[in-house]
């Protein structure tokens, strides 16, 4: 299948493109850097989700899309909320008017976040729990998810949505370097690059970790279900853990006393963990590499392998997933 991936030189990006590649995709990559690690074979296409012409190259005599490219960060999204609509809300329509132009019934396959559930009561969370967004960035997520559903129901298009909660983790040595996420930062903090992990109260909330890998497998597995006029909702989730319990194992497989300093408790959910299910049954999607161990080992092993992060090229780039 030729298939483009947006946000291509992002965490998650990387590893979906080298996924698809490697299971012999035809896989156009769509980056805004000045420089992008693909495996070979593997075609670059630099655009931007804000510039309609770059898109209509990006798009032109695909057969589907990985949609990965938006804004990620939750903090950053209550002081710049336009930012998060802009991009991951009219960047979406915008790639979505590219396919309409090229006159293609694509499939395509979205990357969002269990955040769009918001602080749910029942755990874990099925697909069947009203979206309720917390925060700008859920909110600009699930309004990219609604644009989705509705162009699918004009059978111009046939999309699933992959709800993904706490992606980490690393393929082929290309770990996550936002140090906003929990695991990121411990491995970060094992190698000298950080000084603590700050974690708010004991560290009891409990959450649901997912290995890139195993994101990545998911994607393929909900490009193949695509059907034109069809739209679904998949939860993509691992192991469920503490906040406290995934330190330990930071400390056990890194071999480091990882610093940790507590922060007062602040207003957040005590559970928020996917209920994985019906992806499972549905599009026969298993989890592989998501065992707590395996994740943080990835982590730790890509972390020791990269160079600083000022020596990253275009670490300054504005789409990240």
């Amino acid at each position: 299948m030729r298939v483009l991936v947006t946000g291509a030189a992002g965490f998650i990006g990387q590893a979906v493109v080298r996924h698809l590649a490697s299971a012999g995709h035809e896989v156009r990559a769509l980056v805004h850097r000045t420089r992008a690690d693909v495996p070979s074979g593997v075609q670059v296409c630099r655009g931007d989700l804000t510039d309609g012409a770059s898109l209509d190259v990006a798009v032109a005599n695909v057969e589907a899309v990985c949609h990965l490219a938006g804004v990620t960060r939750v903090r950053d999204s209550f002081t710049d909320p336009l930012r998060y609509y802009q991009v991951n809300v009219a960047g979406t329509v915008a790639l979505l008017a590219a396919l309409d132009r090229a006159d293609r019934r694509a499939r395509l396959v979205f990357a969002s976040t269990g955040a769009v559930y918001g602080s749910a009561a029942a755990q874990p969370i099925s697909e069947e729990q009203p979206p309720h967004p917390e925060n700008p960035y859920a909110g600009s997520k699930h309004a990219a998810e609604e644009a989705i559903r509705w162009q699918a129901a004009t059978g111009r298009l046939g999309a699933v949505t992959l709800r993904a909660f706490n992606v980490a983790g690393a393929i082929d040595g290309l770990g996550d370097r936002d140090l906003t996420r929990l695991i990121p930062k411990l491995v970060a903090v094992a190698a000298g690059r950080e000084q603590a992990v700050e974690i708010n109260g004991t560290g009891r909330a409990e959450r649901g970790f997912l290995h890139v890998a195993d994101f990545a497998s998911a994607t393929e597995a909900a490009l193949l279900a695509c059907s034109p006029g069809q739209y679904r909702v998949y939860n993509v989730s691992g192991t469920r853990a503490s906040v406290a319990e995934v330190v330990r194992t930071a400390r056990e497989v890194c071999g480091k006393d990882i610093a940790v300093r507590h922060r007062p408790a602040g207003p957040e959910p005590a559970v928020v963990v996917g209920d994985n299910r019906s992806i499972q049954t549905e599009l026969g999607w298993q989890p592989q590499r998501s065992q707590l161990k395996q994740i943080i080992h990835d982590a730790w092993t890509a972390e020791r392998a990269a160079p600083a992060i000022g020596q990253m090229p275009g670490n300054k780039g504005v789409h990240k997933e």
